[in-house]
């Protein structure tokens, strides 16, 4: 069957179409993406504004209508911390479901987290042992932890990069004092949970997902998308202490021009760069490999599961 899994996520909106049955692993057919920056089109309450709900349910409608060209069977929508977190979210999805037919559930940061971790599992396999896994995305840092599916333990933090960069580096290349200043609130968040995971133990394996950790890898020397899903990717701390210094004193511009940054998410690098060194450092990761799936893979495989495995014939 073909399925669309629609992310409306703080930095954009993703219409993910795959071929998948039960058993299967899933097949990218299409990718249809708009970069809405929701998470910019706050107003001073925390509510989306009215232009921004306007922005949103067009571009939802034509991640529709795209699904529905490419002969999708089914699409499965959902928002994460952007919508989950504006005051006004009830109006937000009242209009998306008048405007589109679509009614958008919103994910809890746990939701994220799991899910994400699911579709690591599932990557990597029994034999990855325990894994931690690590995912930025524009609003949010999920972590997770097990040995089976489900994992053991699973946190989301306010500390997206997108969040992180309009509410704290403003300055183009940021004010150094800005820079420090980010450094130790994300340290100090991150560092409230790593007691939560430290009992279970060392992982076998960290892994990590999300734009955010594959640019940074591609920056400190990782194969280019381009050479395919399963070249492995590897990110280490060591790498990250070296680029952090280098990515803060760059201009915006600047951090485009790098190897493999988009010009829509080299802003946010920076931020994305300090949340990624403070989670190794804290956790004690010396290196990690970068997952191809995800969130929006999770949530795929999480809706194979519960169909029926076809008999055989």
């Amino acid at each position: 069957m073909r399925l669309g899994v629609l992310d409306v996520g703080s930095n954009t909106i993703h219409l993910l179409v795959v071929d998948a049955h039960p058993g299967a692993r899933p097949q990218p057919a299409h990718s249809h993406k708009a970069d809405l920056r929701l998470s910019e089109l706050l107003d001073e309450h925390g509510a989306v504004s009215p232009e921004g709900i306007d922005r949103l349910v067009s571009v939802i409608a034509g991640a529709v209508q795209a699904a529905e060209d490419k002969g999708c069977e089914d699409v499965l929508p959902f928002a994460t911390s952007a919508v989950r977190e504006a005051t006004n979210a009830d109006e937000v999805l009242a209009r998306v479901k008048l405007e589109t037919g679509i009614e958008l559930p919103i994910l809890s940061g746990d939701d994220e987290a799991r899910l994400t971790f699911l579709a690591a599992r599932r990557w990597f396999g029994w034999s990855a042992g325990k894994l931690l896994v690590l995912d930025i995305g524009g609003g949010s840092l999920e972590i997770a932890y097990g040995i089976d599916e489900d994992p053991d333990a699973a946190v989301s933090l306010p500390l997206g990069a997108g969040r992180l960069t309009s509410g704290w580096l403003l300055g183009d290349p940021p004010d150094p004092s800005d820079v420090r200043a980010l450094r130790r609130h994300v340290r100090a968040q991150i560092a409230r949970t790593v007691g939560e995971f430290s009992r279970f133990g060392a992982p076998d394996h960290v892994v990590a997902t999300s734009k955010t950790f594959k640019q940074l890898a591609r920056i400190a020397g990782a194969a280019r998308s381009a050479d395919g899903l399963y070249v492995q990717r590897d990110l280490t701390r060591k790498s990250l202490e070296e680029w952090v210094p280098r990515l803060s004193a760059m201009t915006t511009s600047e951090r485009a021009a790098l190897p493999g940054v988009s010009e829509g998410r080299a802003e946010q690098l920076l931020a994305g760069a300090l949340v990624a060194e403070g989670a190794m450092d804290l956790f004690g990761v010396d290196s990690l490999e970068i997952c191809p799936w995800a969130l929006r893979e999770g949530v795929i495989l999480r809706r194979l599961d519960h169909l029926p495995t076809p008999a055989p014939s």
